[in-house]
C-alpha cells in the first residue's frame, strides 16, 4: 500500500491554526492591542471599517523592530517572549504562542510599518495570505503601524459566517474595553468608519472605568483592596442597588490578563447573598495578583481561560473580601443595639427645619366682666359656671333651608365586591375579579377562567408591536418637553443600530453627542416615566440570534406589560380579556409561557361531593 500520511504546505498549516486564533475580526484587534503593550506602547491608536472586516489597523509608539524581527514575525512560532518550556510558568506578557500574526497573514492582507528607536530608517512589509509581497525601507515614525485587510478574502466560507457590521463593532468594543481598563497607564484612541468611539488619557483605574463606561458609573463604585500572602485583590465593585439581570459589567484580571472564571464569579455571586435578587448580577472590576507559577494561562487559544493550582483559597479570601468593602463602606446596613431608635429622626421629617410654636392670645377677654361665662377659682383653673345659654354658641348662618338635592357629596372609590351579581344570569352577564392583582377571573359557559393578567399584557403588546413593524405605521405622541438620558459610547452605537426600527415603532431620538439622546417621540401605548427604562433595557439584554423586530417587539412588551400587583377595575379587566382572545396566539406569551386556564363546571362539583 502506498505512503499516504504527508505533510501539509505551510499556507495551509497555517489557515488551520488561524481557525483557532481568529475566530473573527475582534480576535485580530486583541491580539494587535496586546502586542502593542508588550512592545511598551505608551499610545496606541486602533482603527476600523465595517466592523473589522474591511480594515483592522493599530497604530503604537512602541520599541518597534528591526528589519529582520518584521520579517520573522510573521513565522509560525516564532516569538521574543520566551526562550524555554519553562518560561511558561512565569509569564508577564500578553502574547508568547507566536502564532497571532502568522494566523492573521495567512488569512488576511496585511501592510506592516516598523522602526526600531533611535534607527534612522524602518522597514514596510507587505503580505497576502502568508505569502510575502515586497519588503523595503520606509520612512515611519519610532513604533509599529500594522494594517488587517480584507479578513477571511481567501476563505469565503468563514468570511460568510460573520455577522453584521453592527455586531462585530460590538465584539471588537468588548475587546478593546477589556485591554483599555487593565492598561489604564497607556492612552488609547478608537475609530469606526472615520468617527471617535473612544479617547482615553493617561489616568488611574477609577477615570479609566468612568471614561469608559459613562460618568454614571463614578457613583456606582465601591473600592476592594486587600493583601494576602496568596492573592493580592485591587479595584471596584457596584453597590448592589445597581445590579443587572444580564452579565454587563464584570471584569476578572489575573496578572494583567483578562481572563473568564465561573468559579471565582460564583465566589463573589456569594458575596452579594442577601444583597441582591437571585436572577440579579453585580458588576465588579477586580485586579488578581498571583505568583505566576501558580496559574496556567494556556489551557486555551484565546489565552481568556486560566486554571489556578489552589482554586478554593481564591474562593475564600476574594468571598470575605467582597463583604468586608461592602461593610466598610456602608453599603450594607449595621447592626447597632446600642443605638436607640427613638432618638432617630423619622425619613419623612428628615431635611425639614424646625418650626417654632406659636402662643396665641384672645385681646378681647376680660377675666372682671361679670357676664363672662368663665370665672377665676383659686389656683390657676379655670371652669364653666353654666351650661345655659349654649345654644347661642351656634349662630344659623343658613336663612334658608338648602334642599338635599342641590348639595353635592365628594364620591369616593367603589370598590368591586367579587361576590357581587352571585344571583345574576351568569349566562348573560359575564363576571370578572381580580384575585390577588395578579390572575383575572371570569366565567365561560363550561365553568371558570383563570389569566394571568401580566403574560396576558405581553401577548397583547407584543403582537400589536409586530403589527406596527410589519406595517411601518407605529403611531407616536409627541413629548411637551423631550427628555434626555445618558448612555455609555457602546450603548449608544447600539441604539444607532436600532433606531430604524425604534421610529417604525414610534420612537422619536435624536443623538447629541456620544453619551447623551434626546427622546422627543415616544409610542402612543407608553408612558414618559418608563422611556428609561425601555431604552435601557434594549441595550442591556441585546440578543442576535433573533431579529431585530422581534427583539424589540419582546422587550418592549415585557417592560411595558401591567405589572403583578396592579389594580385593575371591572371594565379594564375585561377588555384585557377581550383583546387577549382576538389575538393570533392566545394560549402563549411571546417567551412560550402559559398565559390562562380553564377550570370545568364538573370538577368545581367533584370538591363539595
Amino acid at each position: 500500500m502506498a505512503d499516504i500520511i504527508k505533510l501539509l504546505p505551510d499556507h495551509v498549516a497555517n489557515q488551520i491554526a488561524a481557525g483557532e486564533v481568529v475566530q473573527r475580526p475582534a480576535s485580530v484587534v486583541k491580539e494587535l492591542l496586546e502586542n502593542a503593550i508588550d512592545a511598551g506602547a505608551s499610545n496606541v491608536k486602533l482603527i476600523v471599517k465595517d466592523g473589522g472586516k474591511s480594515l483592522i489597523h493599530v497604530v503604537d509608539n512602541g520599541s518597534g523592530m528591526s528589519e529582520i524581527d518584521a520579517r520573522l514575525s510573521f513565522e509560525r512560532h516564532a516569538t521574543s517572549k520566551i526562550s524555554a518550556a519553562e518560561d511558561l510558568f512565569n509569564l508577564n506578557t500578553k502574547g508568547f504562542r507566536g502564532e497571532a500574526l502568522a494566523s492573521i497573514a495567512a488569512i488576511a492582507h496585511v501592510d506592516l510599518q516598523t522602526k526600531l528607536d533611535g534607527a534612522d530608517i524602518g522597514s514596510h512589509l507587505k503580505i497576502e495570505g502568508s505569502k510575502v509581497i515586497s519588503q523595503e525601507v520606509s520612512a515611519t515614525p519610532k513604533g509599529t503601524s500594522i494594517a488587517v485587510k480584507n479578513l477571511f478574502f481567501n476563505i469565503p466560507a468563514r468570511r460568510n459566517f460573520l455577522k453584521s457590521n453592527q455586531v462585530e463593532l460590538r465584539h471588537i468594543t468588548d475587546e478593546f474595553q477589556r485591554v483599555a481598563l487593565v492598561h489604564h497607564e497607556v492612552a488609547f484612541q478608537f475609530y469606526n468608519n472615520g468617527s471617535e468611539l473612544f479617547n482615553l488619557p493617561i489616568e488611574s483605574f477609577r477615570q479609566r472605568i468612568v471614561h469608559v463606561f459613562g460618568n454614571r458609573m463614578n457613583e456606582r463604585l465601591v473600592p476592594v483592596e486587600e493583601e494576602t500572602e496568596v492573592l493580592k485583590v485591587s479595584g471596584f465593585i457596584c453597590k448592589p442597588e445597581f445590579a443587572k439581570k444580564s452579565r454587563g459589567e464584570q471584569f476578572f484580571f489575573a496578572n494583567g490578563r483578562f481572563i473568564k472564571s465561573p468559579y471565582l464569579h460564583h465566589a463573589l455571586i456569594a458575596a452579594f447573598e442577601g444583597l441582591i435578587k437571585s436572577e440579579m448580577q453585580p458588576g465588579y472590576f477586580l485586579f488578581l495578583d498571583v505568583d505566576p507559577g501558580s496559574i496556567d494561562i494556556n489551557i486555551h487559544p484565546t489565552k481568556t481561560e486560566v486554571k489556578f493550582d489552589d482554586e478554593n483559597t481564591l474562593y475564600a479570601i476574594l468571598r470575605s473580601t467582597i463583604k468586608h468593602s461592602l461593610g466598610q463602606f456602608n453599603v450594607v446596613p449595621a447592626l447597632d443595639f446600642e443605638h436607640d431608635n427613638n432618638l432617630q429622626t423619622p425619613y419623612s421629617y428628615q431635611g425639614k427645619e424646625a418650626i417654632l410654636p406659636r402662643v396665641t392670645v384672645d385681646s378681647r377677654f376680660n377675666p372682671f366682666d361679670e357676664g363672662s361665662q368663665i370665672t377665676k377659682k383659686a389656683g390657676n383653673t379655670f371652669r364653666k359656671e353654666s351650661a345655659e345659654g349654649w345654644e347661642n354658641l351656634y349662630v344659623d348662618s343658613v336663612e334658608n333651608d338648602t334642599p338635599f338635592s342641590s348639595v353635592h357629596f365628594e364620591s369616593e372609590i367603589e370598590t368591586p365586591d367579587i361576590f357581587e351579581g352571585e344571583t345574576e344570569d351568569l349566562d348573560t352577564n359575564q363576571i370578572t375579579f381580580q384575585l390577588r392583582r395578579k390572575y383575572i377571573v371570569t366565567t365561560i359557559k363550561s365553568g371558570m377562567l383563570v389569566v394571568n393578567q401580566n403574560r396576558a399584557h405581553q401577548r397583547v403588546l407584543y403582537e400589536r408591536f409586530l403589527g406596527d413593524d410589519t406595517l411601518k405605521q407605529g403611531a407616536s405622541q409627541q413629548l411637551l418637553f423631550p427628555l434626555q438620558l445618558e448612555f455609555t459610547v457602546q450603548e449608544i452605537e447600539q441604539l444607532k443600530g436600532l433606531c430604524e426600527n425604534l421610529a417604525v415603532l414610534g420612537f422619536i431620538l435624536t443623538f447629541d453627542n456620544e453619551e447623551q439622546v434626546t427622546v422627543s417621540g415616544i409610542p402612543n401605548i407608553m408612558t414618559e416615566t418608563s422611556i428609561g427604562m425601555v431604552l435601557a433595557e434594549l441595550v442591556e439584554n441585546r440578543n442576535d440570534s433573533i431579529s431585530p423586530a422581534d427583539f424589540m417587539a419582546k422587550t418592549l412588551c415585557k417592560t411595558i406589560a401591567l405589572k403583578t400587583g396592579q389594580a385593575m377595575d371591572a371594565e379594564s379587566q375585561m377588555a384585557l380579556v377581550n383583546d387577549l382572545f382576538g389575538c393570533k396566539e392566545s394560549k402563549l406569551d411571546p417567551f412560550n409561557r402559559i398565559i390562562y386556564t380553564t377550570i370545568e363546571t364538573e370538577a368545581i362539583e367533584k370538591k363539595f361531593m
